[in-house]
Formats: C-alpha cells, structure tokens, sequence
C-alpha cells in the first residue's frame, strides 16, 4: 500500500439478470466503506469487475435467444442505472473477462509451469494439494472439505477440491483459442487475473463468495506471486426476505428496480445501512416503510428554517458529541448502524429544542455526514415536477379510500425527495424544502 492509498476489490455482477436486493447491499456497503476511506484523506483505487462470461450468463442468453455478450450489455447497463438511482459512485475501473482472456491464459501457463495445474482433455485444474495455506480465509480443513464438497464433477481430477481454470468449449458456446484448443476461464482465475496481480489492501463481496471463490483466489494469486494476495477481508451478510433466505425457488428475490417502482432508492440504501456490513439484514415492506419514515423525519428536522439563538450553545456541545461518536463508529469496522443511531439520537435532540437553523454552520456539517459519507440525499436535486404531481394524485387517492398506511408513505416519500406538502380545503398544496 502507498502511503495515503488504497487498492480495493470487490468482487462484481454476472450480468445475466436485473440487480436484485444482495447486489444493491453489497455494493451500497462498499461505496460506503470509500466514502469513509476518502472522507479520513486516503486515495481509494476502486476496482470491481464484471463476470461477462459465464454458464448461468450462457444458458440465459439461449432461453432468450440472444448472444452473451448482448444479455451483458443489457443487464450491465440496468445495474448503472439502479446503482445511480442509489447514489453509489462509480468504481474507478470496471474490467470485463472478456477483455482479459489473453492474460487469464498467460497466468493459467505459469500455474501449469509452477506445478499447481494440469490439464485433462483440453481444460486446466487447479491442484489444491499443491497450496499449503488452502481453506486459510474459510478456516475449513482440506480433508473435511473433501468429503461434502459442492465443486464441479469430474471423475478424471486428482482431487474433487480441485477447480477449473480453463474449460473446454462446448458445441456453438463463446470460446477463445489457447495453447489446449478452444475453451473459455474458469471462475475463480478471473479476479486473480483482473484484481491486478499484486496484493491488495482490501477485498470485497458478499459472504456467500468465501468458499469457494475468494478461498479459490488466494491459492491461485498466491501460488502466482508468491506474495499475500490481501491484507483485509471484508464480506457484507446475507439479505433475507421477509426472515426467510433469498430464493429464486421460494419466489422472493426482488429486483431492485421493482422496489424503486414503490419506494424511494433514498429510503432503501438507509435501510440497507441500518445494519452493520457484516450482520444479515431482514427485508420486507414494513422495514422499508419504516425505514423511509425514519428518513423523512431527519430531513424535515434537518431542513427547519426557525431560529432560537440562546440554544446555540447546547446544539454545539451536542454535536460535538454527535461527531465524536459518529467517527468512533465508523473507525470501528465502519459501523453504519452505530452512525445511524448516533444521528437519531441528534436528531430528537433537536427535535426537543425546536428552533434550530438549517442554515448553521452546525447543521450544514450533519449534512455533509449523511450525504457524503453515508451518501444519503437529504434534498433533490433536479426536482422531477411530475413525479410529484403523480404522487400527490397517488396519495389523494388513498386518502379518499381511507388506505391511510399508502397515504402516510406516499407522504414520507415524497418528504425525502424535498416535498412539503399542505392539505388545504382546495386541495393538496406543494412546495420544495427550503436548504440552509
């Protein structure tokens, strides 16, 4: 690492569908863990790929009767387009498999010329016998691996543990040529190959990638270089739907953008950082609902334009304790939901006192905590007007029905986007939050 900066991988989509509610938390999490790492003074190199191909890509594509590379491109451009919606900044590179096969191969050679690979039948295997340090990240034993593994079946590998570096073409499948005939990467080369090749400060992804692919990742960069492939592991939990596991057989995994089609894309990255990185985070409608009410209620504290000047002394002693307790927490393994909390608490202090400015030098601080490190939008910007009208009509509407947990969201939803509104005899007025 270079004094001042740091190299971070996280692991990215196969993109053979639309982004769906694990994507949205791993990559709100990482955006989150840069913001902070920048916000402290450090340069954070971010890198996160894109699996182009692959076989759930490939069978995809076939249903749908279109190329790989055109359902890539598809879903690719989808995920820019949710992940904007989220407000998660852009990594600073995104490399492709496709665009990398010619250094895939070259480190696939000098596996094979190490002694940590063979080939059978036109594909390369990994030897995990050869790695010493296999099962070091999953702190699983070998042997006890070996004997319920989920891997790949091939009856003619030296091991079941073992993994496929490059796999032989099948008929009419996206292949390449190499030094054993047409084929295409195993998984797990791809980010060894696209990480870099040097050691990384930080290696990012959800849970679920531990074992096999990041244990996978380590013996393959490890056996290249010989060096420590990273220096921090940092995985975010799983998302469960209504307390159960997320399941495309139980029928409840969620696209994000169906969920932006009922709520806002403000209310669900606060719900999403309402739980540490590393604990499961429960989802379902009353959460989010929840979640949105309990945004709405900072921003319309944060955006009051009353003034009371005797209780400027209590609000800096309170935020300086605020302050202190939020840069405690995320210096503590970037504790979102400590920080969280700690902004509530500030929040019903306010609340308690009514009269504070939005225009304060104080509050204008807050702000500059929820929007650029936990990269909340307190107020929005380039205000769509029809938007607005069409959720007035929605609200008036279950008003009229009597649905008052519609109307209340509708409401809070429209608060987050910078929406106050006013019933009045003649009808449901609006006006934009005034900032400090």
């Amino acid at each position: 690492m270079k004094e001042g900066a740091v190299n971070m991988y996280v692991c990215g989509i196969t993109p053979y569908d639309e982004c769906h509610i694990g994507h949205a938390r791993c990559y709100v999490v990482f955006d989150v863990i840069r913001r902070w790492l920048e916000h402290k003074g450090y340069r954070v190199q971010h890198v996160q790929n894109f699996t182009d191909i692959d076989n759930k890509l490939i069978e995809r594509a076939k249903k749908k009767n279109i190329s790989p590379r055109e359902l890539a491109e598809e879903n690719i451009a989808k995920y820019f387009e949710v992940m904007e919606k989220l407000n998660v900044q852009k990594a600073g590179s995104y490399p492709r498999v496709t665009e990398h096969i010619g250094d895939i191969i070259k480190a696939v050679l000098e596996l094979m010329k190490k002694g940590f690979a063979y080939e059978i039948d036109g594909s390369i295997y990994y030897e995990v016998e050869k790695f010493n340090g296999y099962g070091k990240l999953s702190h699983r034993k070998k042997d006890d691996l070996t004997a319920g593994a989920r891997v790949e079946v091939d009856e003619k590998k030296k091991n079941p543990l073992d993994f496929a570096l490059w796999k032989k073409a099948k008929p009419e499948e996206e292949s390449w040529d190499s030094p054993w005939g047409r084929g295409r990467p195993g998984w797990h080369i791809e980010c060894s190959v696209m990480s870099g090749g040097g050691t990384l400060d930080i290696h990012g992804g959800g849970m679920d990638l531990i074992f096999p692919h990041h244990e996978n990742e380590i013996a393959q960069s490890e056996a290249l270089t010989g060096r420590q492939f990273s220096k921090y592991w940092l995985h975010n939990g799983f998302v469960t739907i209504n307390e159960e596991k997320m399941s495309k057989s139980l029928g409840n995994v969620f696209s994000v953008a169906d969920i932006f089609g009922r709520y806002s894309p403000a209310a669900l990255r606060f719900l999403l950082l309402t739980r540490h990185y590393r604990s499961p985070l429960d989802f379902s409608d009353d959460k989010l609902v929840e979640a949105g009410k309990g945004l709405a209620n900072i921003i319309k504290i944060i955006n009051s334009n009353t003034v009371e000047a005797e209780t400027a002394e209590a609000l800096e002693l309170e935020y300086n304790e605020f302050e202190k307790s939020f840069i405690k927490a995320m210096d503590d393994d970037f504790n979102t939901a400590e920080a969280i909390g700690r902004v509530f608490k500030f929040i019903k202090f306010i609340e308690s006192r009514p009269g504070f400015n939005a225009g304060t030098a104080i509050i204008s601080k807050v702000k500059r905590m929820l929007e650029d490190v936990l990269g909340i939008n307190l107020l929005v910007r380039g205000m769509d007007t029809e938007k607005v009208k069409q959720l007035i009509e929605l609200r008036n509407k279950a008003r009229k029905a009597g649905n008052w947990k519609e109307s209340d969201a509708i409401r809070d939803r429209l608060r987050e986007m910078g929406v106050m509104l006013e019933d009045t005899p003649s009808g449901t007025l609006w006006k934009p939050v005034k900032s400090g």
